[in-house]
């Protein structure tokens, strides 16, 4: 059987899609509208950049496997991973700007009044 690296990040997507239904409706539009931008994003990036992409999106898809089980979503459960101080020096300055407008998406704040309590 021959690997098709196409076909392997289409399901990988496609399982991701299949995961967020778990979710509850604003986490659900969120992460899938996420999900689509990046992997459109990725399209024609590097062999390199792909196998990172690939590695960190299965550990999503796997970490939200465990949290949603086969039920989906418990009261009171956790979604996702905290980031630690660690983690956030890896990221490029770009990363840190899409995580901070994830966040804000996330918590229906606005820039300005982040801004404003500064």
């Amino acid at each position: 059987m021959v690997y098709d690296h196409g076909q392997a990040v289409r399901l990988l997507y496609k399982t991701i899609l299949k995961l967020h239904r778990g979710l509850p409706p604003a986490m659900q539009e969120l992460g899938t509208r996420y999900a689509r931008e990046e992997f459109r994003r990725h399209k024609k990036c590097t062999p390199d950049q792909a196998l990172i992409f690939v590695n960190e999106w299965t550990d999503y898809a796997i970490t939200l496997a465990k949290q949603l089980g086969v039920q989906g979503i418990k009261k009171h459960t956790e979604i996702g991973k905290a980031l630690n101080d660690k983690d956030l020096d890896h990221f490029r300055p770009e990363q840190v700007q899409q995580l901070y407008e994830l966040m804000l998406n996330a918590t229906g704040r606005e820039k300005d009044k982040i801004n404003d309590k500064t």
